[in-house]
This record gives C-alpha cells, sequence and structure tokens, in this order.
C-alpha cells in the first residue's frame, strides 16, 4: 500500500524532487479533433511542439522542455491519443489510431496553442513522433518552420508491400510489431510482467538488432529478477511512467502499430511525396531503428536526401542507444536550439 501511495502523490504532484523545476511546468486540457489532449507547457517565443513515441509521454521531454523554456520558445508538450492523460479516443478500435487521426491532433493543436502571427511552428518527434512527425510534414508543411526528428528516419511508403507482412517476413513471428499485432496478447503477456519491468525492459534496451519478444519469454528476463535501471532514468522518473501507464494500460500506444497497415492503405496518395520542410535528423548508432535492414543505406547513400530534399544535417551519436533524448540530454537540446536559432535570427 504504501509503494502505491507514493506513486499516485507522486502521479499529482510530480514535483517533489528537491531543487526541481518541474513545478514551473503548466498542464491543462485542450479540446482538438474530437479528443481532449493533455498539455505540459512552458516559456516564451516562437512555439515548440514537443511529440512523444512509444512508450513515453510527455514527460519524455522534461529535460527539452525546461532547456528549450529558458532558451526563448514556448514549448508544448502534448500526451498524444491513447496515452497519459489525454483521454476521448476508443483505444478499443486500432483504426482510430491512423496517421491522419494523430496528424489531425497535431494540427487542430497547433492552431489552439500557436503565438498571434504564428502560421508555422518548430516540431520535434522521436519514435512513433518522429513517425507523425514526417506525416505532418507530408500532410501540412504549411504548419511546420523546421523539424528535428530524432531516431526514425523518414520511410518512403512502398506500394509494393504492406508493412507488417514485410517486416514478418524479414524477422518473423517474434519480432515485437509483429507480436503487438493481436489485440490482448501482448496485453496479456505485459500484465504477467508488470508495468514496471515491462518499461525497464524497453527504457534499457541497447542491442542494435530486431528486438524479438518470445512468446512465454518476452525481454529474456525473469519476473522475479531485479531492476536495474539506465543510468539516465531516476526512480522517480521510472515511477512517473509506472502510475500513467498502469492507470492507462499499453492498448493505447500498441494500437499505432496495429494501425500499420491501415496507414499503407490510406497514404496511396503520398506515394513517392517528399517532406518539403528543413529538417535535422539524429539518431543513436545502438538505436535498433538505424539497425533496421535497409535504414543505413537509406540514410547514408542518399536515399534520405532525395526524400526530404531540405534535410540539413544528419547527427549518428556514438555509444546511444534509442531514447537519445533521455540519455543524452545536454547534446540534443544544444542540437535543437543550434537548428532553430537558424530560422528565428533569419526568418
Amino acid at each position: 500500500m504504501g509503494n502505491l501511495l507514493t506513486l499516485l502523490f507522486f502521479t499529482i504532484k510530480h514535483t517533489l524532487l528537491p531543487h526541481s523545476k518541474m513545478d514551473k511546468i503548466q498542464h491543462k486540457m485542450v479540446p482538438v479533433n474530437g479528443i481532449n489532449m493533455h498539455v505540459a507547457e512552458l516559456g516564451h517565443g516562437p512555439t515548440v511542439l514537443l511529440v512523444h513515441g512509444f512508450p513515453e509521454l510527455w514527460y519524455t521531454w522534461r529535460h527539452q522542455i525546461l532547456f528549450l523554456a529558458d532558451h526563448g520558445y514556448r514549448v508544448v508538450a502534448p500526451d498524444l491519443r491513447g496515452f497519459g492523460d489525454t483521454t476521448g479516443a476508443p483505444t478499443s478500435d486500432p483504426t482510430k489510431f491512423t496517421s491522419l487521426d494523430v496528424v489531425g491532433d497535431l494540427v487542430a493543436l497547433i492552431e489552439a496553442v500557436a503565438g498571434p502571427g504564428e502560421d508555422k511552428v518548430f516540431v520535434v518527434g522521436h519514435d512513433w513522433g518522429a513517425n507523425m512527425c514526417w506525416n505532418l510534414c507530408l500532410y501540412r508543411p504549411d504548419k511546420v518552420k523546421a523539424l528535428v526528428n530524432l531516431s526514425v528516419a523518414f520511410s518512403p511508403r512502398n506500394p509494393k508491400y504492406k508493412p507488417v507482412e514485410a517486416l514478418r517476413s524479414v524477422y518473423g513471428n517474434d519480432y515485437y510489431i509483429i507480436r503487438f499485432q493481436e489485440p490482448g496478447e501482448i496485453e496479456g503477456e505485459f500484465a504477467v510482467w508488470g508495468t514496471e519491468r515491462v518499461l525497464n525492459s524497453f527504457f534499457s534496451y541497447r542491442t542494435p538488432g530486431p528486438l524479438l519478444l518470445p512468446k512465454g519469454i518476452g525481454f529474456g528476463t525473469s519476473p522475479n529478477d531485479p531492476l536495474v535501471l539506465p543510468s539516465w532514468l531516476s526512480k522517480q522518473d521510472i515511477a512517473y511512467y509506472t502510475a500513467k501507464f498502469e492507470k492507462t494500460g499499453f492498448t493505447g500506444g500498441l494500437n499505432y502499430y496495429r494501425a500499420l497497415n491501415l496507414n499503407w492503405e490510406l497514404t496511396a496518395p503520398w506515394t513517392g511525396a517528399q517532406v518539403k520542410v528543413p529538417v535535422k535528423f539524429i539518431v543513436g548508432d545502438l538505436d535498433l531503428t538505424y539497425n533496421t535492414m535497409g535504414v543505413k543505406d537509406y540514410i547514408e547513400k542518399g536515399g534520405f536526401k532525395k526524400d526530404v530534399p531540405l534535410l540539413e544535417d544528419v547527427i549518428i551519436l556514438k555509444g546511444v542507444a534509442h531514447f537519445l533524448h533521455e540519455e543524452k540530454p545536454d547534446e540534443i537540446n544544444e542540437y535543437i536550439d543550434h537548428f532553430f536559432k537558424e530560422f528565428t535570427t533569419n526568418p
């Protein structure tokens, strides 16, 4: 009971850390696109929208929110539909989690929070958030001044292959994206492992190769093994994530994977389309996404630049894994600020 009370109290007031600046961050609900989106906000100046991935929340950007707010930006970090304190999306229906739905949320959010005279905002995305930011730039480039995307490179639509079947043919049925497809199945396994252990396993993953989750084996650890947090994640951090995901479950986030084939069907009109927004891309060399088959060649041999002609820079961080903005926040913060400053000093 003591642990539960601690988690609940931390959820309500996550600013208990001594000398923390987190209490500066304001929280509000914004009605967008038929849902109520929870937003964390701080600062004054040009708006920066931070878009998280899985299994993350607005909280994944805590380092960036504080830094960017101190460097002259107004920072807005939502919980995406299906995550955290955002409500209204039917998690029982994966078809409500397509890129069109999520980008619709982001466009409505931009219109709701942009400052006077701000037609465009700066955007930063990670993981699924990066994926959705690529789509935001495809569908509504008029809303984005410049983009910094982390971890997930642009993936042009292949009209010949549906993504789920293509991934299964390469990596097999134990590949994590394939394991996520059947509603309820992986959620049942996550329940056995426990929310905190599942989150810690994702955050700790540093293998530069495919994430396999064989049935009954999962991450290859026992539920009784002691938890060892990555160096960049504190007990307070994992407590916050755990409390939120224990409240919502994982289904909302897993629905993004379950909508992959539907996304492929709906985005046929954008086959061959380019992302025509200024972009900086940053990835760690231990990131499983960077080591997915074909991605390195795509990034390094011209395909990426062809599809994203305004790609200004690619940064590959050595010895860094998937959650790079939490693992190396100082470097990421400087890269973001330096890139966006190009557009604030020379609009």
